[in-house]
């Protein structure tokens, strides 16, 4: 027999994700036990029996790689779940990253804290023998911003560098958990990683007005891209029909579903 019309791939803007897939990860082909379904799954060639990959709907030949039930074969992501795997994944990276910047500046805080009487004391050795080279050459330490900051930030409460130092662990452990969730493609994941996120906006918008860098722009339009996509593209907290819409779009893309509903089998 021949085998039924294989559908055109939807290419994106970066080609079709199935195809990409299958480079990457190489086919997936199943022989389910039902024959009508099997039927329509592969096609008889003059090297041999070949069978259709449930990701990009090319015939593979060989033996299927699975057999059995139709509705106990593997769920292959495609299409729109390939491109969202990537999305998140690259936001889980990027997590990850953040994660690692603020557990650095809290082990900096950490060092700088125990050392501070120190530099404290080094600073009023070094600075009087400065000044009046400094003066020789024009310059006036007193007023000097380096000295002022450098004042400022070794005349910091030890208490007050201690919360800035917890609090900046506490938001490396939720960027963390973020990352998390979002690598493993989870549910939770996703409700948490918009949530988290939501929170600190308004505070990075605060920022924003009081000292706008290009580096705080493009970190709060990261965060507000990714909650509206993960809303909209996920289907959270009901948006566009919720986790049962969502779960139909996955189901629609399948090949097992498309040729089980031709010859009216059901597959989960």
């Amino acid at each position: 027999m021949t085998g039924p019309k294989q559908a055109k791939p939807k290419k994106g803007f970066f080609g079709d994700w199935n195809l990409r897939g299958c480079a990457r990860h190489g086919h997936v082909t199943y022989a389910p036990d039902e024959i009508d379904l099997r039927e329509r799954l592969s096609v008889q060639t003059p090297g041999g029996q070949a069978w259709r990959c449930l990701r990009c709907w090319a015939y593979v030949p060989g033996e299927p790689m699975g057999s059995g039930p139709a509705e106990d074969a593997p769920e292959v992501p495609r299409g729109a779940a390939i491109r969202d795997r990537v999305i998140m994944r690259a936001l889980s990276v990027e997590r990850l990253l953040r994660a690692l910047v603020l557990f650095s500046a809290a082990y900096g805080i950490f060092r700088f804290t125990r050392a501070k009487q120190g530099l404290t004391d080094a600073v009023s050795t070094v600075l009087p023998q400065l000044r009046p080279i400094a003066e020789q050459i024009g310059i006036d330490l007193d007023n000097s911003w380096i000295v002022h900051e450098l004042n400022r930030v070794l005349g910091m409460d030890s208490g007050t560098l201690h919360l800035v130092e917890l609090a900046l662990i506490a938001y490396g452990v939720l960027q963390l958990i973020e990352a998390v969730g979002l690598w493993q493609m989870k549910r939770w994941g996703e409700y948490f990683a918009v949530v988290a996120t939501s929170l600190f906006i308004p505070l990075e918008i605060y920022e924003l007005f009081h000292h706008a860098t290009a580096l705080k722009v493009f970190a709060l339009v990261i965060n507000v891209a990714a909650v509206a996509w993960l809303v909209m593209s996920k289907k959270l907290f009901g948006y566009g029909g919720g986790l049962e819409a969502y779960e139909a779009e996955r189901h629609e893309e399948s090949l097992l579903s498309v040729e089980a509903a031709a010859v009216g089998t059901g597959v989960r």
